[in-house]
Parts: C-alpha cells; sequence; structure tokens
C-alpha cells in the first residue's frame, strides 16, 4: 500500500498517484507559484508526499487537484475554506461510492450462498408427500405409501 491508501503491483510503475513532481515542477505545471503550493500544502487542500529529506513530491493527481483549486478560487470566487470543505465532501462521497460497490459485492455473495442453500433444503423434502387437488379444487397433502407385496 501507498501512503495514500492505495495498492501498487509494481514500486516502479507509474501511475497518476505516483509522487514524481518537485514542488518548482509541479508549480510550473499547475501555474501555481511555489509559495502558494506550500500554501495550499498547509492548509490541508493539496498533501503531497514527502521524501526522507521532508522535500514534496507532487503527484498528476495532486496537479490536477491544484488546478481545481486554483480554478474554484479564481473561477469561481470560492474562499480556501470553502474548497477545503469541497474537496473533502468529494473524497466522502468517492469513498461512499466505493462502500457501496463492496457492500453490493457482498449482497451478491450472500445472494449465492441462499440460493445454494435454498437448493439443499429442496433437495432434501420427503418424497413421499405429494399435493393432492380434487375436483372441488381444495389442497389437500396426502401421504403415499407404495403397496405392500402380499
Amino acid at each position: 500500500m501507498d501512503s495514500r491508501g492505495g495498492q501498487r503491483r509494481n514500486p516502479y510503475e507509474l501511475t497518476e498517484e505516483s509522487p514524481v513532481y518537485v514542488i518548482s515542477v509541479a508549480a510550473q505545471l499547475s501555474g501555481l507559484h511555489p509559495q502558494t503550493l506550500r500554501q495550499y500544502d498547509r492548509l490541508g487542500l493539496v498533501s503531497p508526499d514527502r521524501t526522507a529529506g521532508r522535500g514534496r513530491r507532487y503527484s498528476a493527481r495532486d496537479i490536477e487537484l491544484l488546478r481545481t483549486v486554483q480554478q474554484l478560487s479564481q473561477d469561481e470566487g470560492i474562499n480556501l475554506a470553502g474548497i477545503k470543505r469541497i474537496i473533502e465532501l468529494e473524497n466522502q462521497v468517492a469513498a461512499l461510492q466505493q462502500r457501496v460497490v463492496e457492500l453490493q459485492g457482498a449482497l451478491e455473495g450472500a445472494a449465492s450462498t441462499m440460493q445454494q442453500r435454498e437448493a439443499a433444503v429442496h433437495a432434501s423434502y420427503r418424497r413421499d408427500l405429494v399435493p393432492y387437488q380434487d375436483v372441488q379444487q381444495t389442497s389437500a397433502l396426502v401421504v403415499w405409501r407404495p403397496k405392500r407385496s402380499e
């Protein structure tokens, strides 16, 4: 697992969550000043991974989030506290959606198990009890016993 809870199969595989960009490159890619990135990190808006020497390393996902923060702030006029809340709520929605998928999988597994158990119960029914309907359309349960050989 990486520091954000994601699974990594190969430590050398680059994904959108791989922390590869130093702050100067991240600032250039996002169109923001490095000091702005530091401020966003202090406020908890965008929290990049850290190296052993405490240097920031940004991922492609972090860069996209920086652009989103800039767009919300400049174009939509939302203050940083509001943006932080929006990000928190989006993260919460994503976590809940993942949980729904997990629960749906568990429910499908339980339904399959119940169907198997139901089939086993039906297979265990006694075969000498059979429903019988007479001409008046009443239902009765009749025990059938084979004739004894005399």
